[in-house]
């Protein structure tokens, strides 16, 4: 098993990398080529449709930052991490969840599903 840490702190740098070129570099070391992540809201397929998808969050919460929540679990290829999306400057959470995961054999995110705890309406 790879280092669980490291991906999922890729997986945060992607949410939070504004520069597209740097973010699409992250998304490649991050996730596999047939990734896929599913939430209430979102939904995207592979390395491009993870790019679009973060694009779009980031233009609806500008100078938001995704950020870990408590401790990452795992075990096998699986993960869990709880995490909240802060308001600019490190405000007050706007929107927080549990994200599951598993993780293929090469280290990256091969799916992301998405429970969310607390959103605006």
């Amino acid at each position: 098993m790879h280092d669980v840490t490291t991906t999922i702190e890729g997986y945060f740098a992607v949410w939070n990398e504004t520069d597209p070129t740097r973010r699409r570099e992250l998304i490649a070391k991050t996730w596999s080529d047939d990734a896929s992540y599913l939430d209430p809201m979102l939904d995207a397929e592979g390395q491009v449709g993870i790019d679009a998808m973060v694009t779009t969050v980031q233009e609806q919460f500008p100078g938001h930052q995704f950020r870990l929540a408590g401790p990452i679990d795992s075990h096998h290829n699986r993960v869990r991490v709880l995490w909240e999306l802060t308001g600019p400057n490190g405000g007050a959470p706007v929107i927080s969840g549990l994200d599951t995961g598993v993780i293929a054999s090469d280290g990256r995110l091969h799916s992301i599903t998405g429970f969310l705890d607390h959103a605006p309406e």
